[in-house]
This record gives C-alpha cells, structure tokens and sequence, in this order.
C-alpha cells in the first residue's frame, strides 16, 4: 500500500475542453480527455506507480473558484516557464517564483475559471 498523504486531486471546471487547454499550453503537455454520463475528466500527466495523479473536472455540483484547498503542480526545473506561460494563456499570477528553502521554490495562479493552483520545483 502507498503511504503518501495524498493520491488524487481534482481541480474543478465548468468548461472542460477551455480547460484542458489552458493547462496543456502552460505546463507543456497533453491532458488526456475521458467522459461518461457523469462527469468529463481532463488527466494530468502520471506514473500511478510513482506519483500522485489528478484531473480538471467538470461534474454537477462541483464548481470552480477560490476556496482555500491549493494543490500544487510538480513543475520540476520548468517553474519560469509555466509562470511565463500563465499570463499569456488567460490566467493571472498571485505569487510569482518563491524561495521556500530548503523545500525549492513555489509559484501560485489563478487559472481562467478563478482556481487558485500552486506550482513546486525543487530548482
């Protein structure tokens, strides 16, 4: 059994494919599209075996915004990247690159829906 505080996240939508886009473009890689009756799922990028995995979801009842729950995105040795491509791609930054030694450095942004989200990198 995996002991790690957390195993899944989701960050909340009310437009699945507006977001999908906006993460892929800012963090550089694909999110894998998956529907059914109940709720349509954009994945992040993960290796169950060696990480945590997580989605944007859009599901009834569940809406974006503020709210204080802030997950944080490994955005190992790209962090100026993402946070470069934040602005561009219709969100807005609320802490830019911070120097959290000796944990690495974090970021944190608004995503177009209102999501605050957290970046990590250890460099």
């Amino acid at each position: 059994m995996k002991q790690n505080a957390l195993n899944w996240f989701e960050i909340y939508t009310d437009d699945i494919n507006k977001a999908a886009d906006f993460y892929g473009k800012i963090l550089a890689k694909p999110l894998s599209l998956i529907s059914n009756d109940k709720y349509n799922m954009a994945m992040f990028p993960v290796d169950p075996d060696k990480g945590v995995g997580g989605a944007l979801t859009q599901m009834d009842k569940c809406q974006p915004g503020a709210g204080g729950t802030v997950v944080y995105l490994n955005v190992e040795g790209d962090l100026d990247g993402v946070l470069d491509r934040i602005s561009k791609n219709g969100g807005t930054i609320v802490q830019p690159r911070m120097d959290i030694a000796p944990h690495g450095f974090i970021g944190i942004f608004k995503d177009p829906e209102g999501n605050v989200v957290g970046l990590h990198s250890m460099v």
